[in-house]
């Protein structure tokens, strides 16, 4: 069977080994807001592994852009942190990503040092805290700084930049007619709501020059009744190629309100509250997660019948994301005309996944079909339960079972059993 995923790409100004890619799932492993020996371990491990290319998730580009105490900020002071990651990486041939993003009202003053800012004034349960909306002359301060991240993650050695405009972050945040109601030219209509996320991406092509691969990750559907959907969504990524970015990631979903829509399946909710240190948040989400946090089946290739609506209208390399973890999952995406494919869970669970593909492509004389694998994940979300207190780690893997408390074993097999 003629097989694509281990056939080179280029994407921009970057040739990846194979068409895989690790995508931009939140780590949580970078304390004091720097890259930590565990960041370092586990995305060598991945480029170990035989990916194409490994993205270092969700730094933000200035304080005021921090959701998380374990996240990176980028500043000059990482770098060398960083550049030993890049090198790193590319010892085993891999190439280096990393994705750039301001969280806007996903935050605390307790973590990005001020009161956190949004298109908008208002309250953002999900922290829970009220929001500043911001100037106008505010935002070409926000949107060099995407420019100086974009610098420094050259600095660092990085081949790739992707800046998060998706998720219900900010510039998502602008771009929704759900969290945006402004009523300046950066509210209102949708030229107008696309003004932010114009802004920020001149000064990151700007600062890329010539010589890193610009990639954009953005919503196909916000996910809810009230967001942005296909209409306005196509005509972002239009704007996004207009404007010259190197490749689009494809995805879903808001953050404050359908977080599941980004990631489906449940999320264990006992699981998640166990690992939080606030007496209130813990007892605060066991009674009201499931109303917060509303559950989003899991399908394989969950996103592929929106993607493939997107494929249709542009021209730029696209990268597909969600619910590859089996080799047939993967050249089904590469047959529609998609350029790679972003795995996270998939590799979380299996570093090596996609050297296990090829080494069983390799057993089966070629023939991929008959060495389609499964990467191992089971989907109950554990990983991502804990990584909002701890780290992203899969319950599968170095001998957790044993150390898990059986309550959070017992909600894990009744979501498996699903």
């Amino acid at each position: 069977m003629a097989t694509k995923l281990f056939t080179t790409v280029t994407i921009g100004p970057v040739t990846l080994r194979n068409r895989s890619i690790r995508s931009a799932a939140f780590e949580s492993m970078c304390p004091g807001h720097k890259p930590s020996e565990k960041l370092y371990n586990y995305h060598t491990s991945v480029a170990r592994g035989g990916i194409g290319m490994t993205t270092v998730a969700y730094a933000a580009v200035c304080k005021s852009g921090l959701s998380f105490d374990s996240q990176l900020v980028m500043c000059p002071e990482i770098v060398p942190g960083l550049k030993k990651l890049t090198d790193g990486i590319h010892a085993e041939g891999a190439k280096a990503s990393i994705q750039l993003g301001h969280c806007g009202n996903m935050s605390h003053k307790s973590i990005c040092g001020c009161l956190p800012v949004g298109p908008c004034s208002g309250f953002n349960l999900y922290s829970p805290t009220f929001v500043r909306g911001l100037k106008k002359e505010e935002l070409p301060g926000i949107a060099k700084c995407f420019g100086d991240a974009v610098r420094l993650a050259r600095e660092a050695g990085f081949d790739a930049v992707e800046i998060h405009c998706g998720h219900g972050y900010l510039i998502s945040q602008f771009l929704s007619p759900y969290t945006n109601k402004r009523r300046d030219e950066f509210g209102g209509s949708l030229q107008n709501r696309m003004r932010f996320m114009e802004m920020c991406m001149k000064e990151v092509l700007e600062a890329a020059g010539k010589d890193i691969a610009v990639l954009v990750k953005m919503n196909m559907d916000d996910g809810f009744k009230s967001g942005q959907h296909y209409d306005e969504l196509i005509q972002v990524a239009k704007k996004l190629e207009s404007m010259g970015v190197n490749g689009i990631v494809l995805s879903g979903g808001f953050v404050s309100r359908a977080p599941m829509y980004v990631m489906r399946g449940s999320m264990p909710i006992y699981t998640m509250t166990h690992y939080m240190k606030q007496l209130w948040l813990k007892w605060g989400v066991r009674l009201g997660g499931w109303l917060m946090i509303p559950s989003v089946p899991f399908e394989q290739n969950y996103f592929l019948e929106q993607a493939k609506k997107f494929r249709a209208e542009l021209k730029l390399p696209l990268i597909y994301v969600g619910g590859c973890v089996t080799r047939q999952n993967i050249e089904d995406v590469l047959a529609e005309g998609f350029d790679a494919v972003q795995m996270g869970r998939a590799v979380l669970r299996d570093p090596a996944f996609v050297n296990h593909m090829k080494e069983a492509e390799e057993k089966s004389k070629g023939d991929w079909k008959i060495a389609n694998i499964h990467c191992g994940c089971r989907h109950s979300n554990y990983c991502i339960a804990r990584m909002y207190s701890l780290d992203m780690a899969c319950h599968q893997c170095n001998n957790m079972d044993a150390e898990l408390p059986k309550r959070i074993l017992k909600e894990i097999a009744r979501l498996e059993a699903k």
